[in-house]
């Protein structure tokens, strides 16, 4: 079966394709397959989260054919932090 691995440095985008993945295959194990460990070395499954498709999941979690796990990097800043910054920091308008 096909599964794709997907990963975004903040500098690059890349999807591996597994064209022979055994079915039944894991998160862990299509990531180990792709190759995309030995690319980006600041991949760390015990640290990233991955997902499959943008929905979050387990890495023992078993593909089906077509599949694209997603790893996902670290948040840099909190988002509803940045958001109260960000409000404080514009100006208020007179209605």
């Amino acid at each position: 079966m096909v599964v794709e691995v997907a990963y975004a440095s903040p500098t690059e985008q890349v999807i591996m394709t597994i064209d022979d993945a055994e079915s039944g295959i894991s998160i862990e194990q299509a990531i180990e397959a792709s190759g995309i460990l030995a690319r980006f070395p600041e991949i760390d499954l015990a640290v990233n989260k991955v997902g499959i498709f943008g929905k979050a999941g387990k890495l023992d979690q078993k593909m089906d054919a077509g599949d694209r796990v997603e790893i996902y990097r670290p948040l840099i800043a909190d988002p509803k932090a940045a958001r109260k910054k960000k409000a404080k920091k514009e100006p208020e308008t007179a209605e």
